[in-house]
């Protein structure tokens, strides 16, 4: 394929802005991009989406379209799978009969959270909820029918000034309530966009990718740490006024319709070696979203 374009879909969720905000400064100014919203090609509406790719004819793909409600995945398993999984397959099938790269956006969902190390890319895969058995599904799809020419990249806890995510989330309770309370026994790594965009732009770059990665910002901390960080730089900010009691509390006390994996902390370094990529502090990737909110 000639083609020099660049097509990321869901093109309105964080990943997706977060990729348009940045693409001025990408390394790949041969490269043209075109990020799509759900109106423009709508991964769930495989006929018309197809025929959308047949009519752009991209170089690359950055699927970054996703069902992503994890609890209400728990209810809705025929969507969940229909985007996650078929539709994913799709675009892997369209993607090997017309020579253009996929790089696929998945999830820490995949695992059972069973472990006390990181997560590697070839460790057992076991999801405990229908969100995480759909996107293993998709990954699945891509490896069987796009394994030559795809890159799936894991990641977790992601979160930016764009869209709905647990930063904002946290910054708006911190501003309304008097006290919070948030869950301490969950172990992760946060990922702001910015820094999982600037590996997919690294990876581009390269042009020698496939298989699975992992990408997060390094961090072993529970929600209930990264809540304190996230109001400790608000604070330093000017986003909030005053600090608010934040208690800890176990996943029983907060119960949900899925399961979460107590822990899912994924190990990096495959994606840190084979793109040279700059060791990145956790917090300093949240000040900068921080400060990018307090500038709003």
């Amino acid at each position: 394929m000639t083609s020099s374009l660049i097509v990321v879909t869901g093109a309105s969720g964080q990943l997706g802005q977060a990729l348009s905000r940045l693409w001025a400064e990408s390394p790949l100014p041969e490269y043209q991009f075109k990020a799509l919203e759900r109106s423009e090609l709508d991964i769930g509406q495989a006929d018309a989406a197809i025929a959308a790719l047949s009519e752009l004819k991209p170089a690359v793909i950055i699927n970054a379209a996703a069902y992503t409600q994890v609890d209400k995945a728990e209810s809705n398993n025929q969507a969940a799978h229909l985007v996650n999984a078929q539709a994913v397959g799709r675009i892997a099938a369209w993607s090997a009969e017309n020579d253009a790269k996929l790089i696929h956006i998945s999830t820490d969902f995949v695992f059972d959270g069973s472990r006390t190390t990181p997560y590697g890319v070839d460790h057992q895969t076991n999801p405990l909820g229908v969100y995480g058995v759909s996107k293993l599904a998709g990954e699945q799809e891509i490896q069987t029918l796009a394994s030559h020419c795809s890159a799936i990249i894991r990641t977790s806890w992601l979160y930016c000034e764009y869209g709905n995510n647990f930063v904002k989330t946290m910054l708006r309770l911190m501003k309304d309530r008097d006290q919070l309370s948030v869950v301490n026994d969950q172990i992760g790594s946060p990922t702001s966009a910015h820094g999982l965009a600037s590996l997919i732009f690294a990876m581009i770059l390269k042009d020698s990718y496939s298989g699975v990665y992992h990408w997060t910002d390094g961090a072993s901390i529970s929600w209930y740490e990264f809540a304190q960080e996230i109001q400790d730089q608000a604070i330093q900010e000017g986003l909030l006024s005053k600090a608010i009691p934040i208690s800890p509390i176990s996943t029983s006390e907060y119960p949900t319709p899925a399961q979460r994996p107590a822990y899912s902390v994924l190990d990096r370094s495959r994606a840190m070696a084979g793109f040279e990529c700059p060791v990145i502090d956790w917090k300093g990737q949240l000040n900068l979203v921080i400060k990018e909110l307090a500038r709003e």
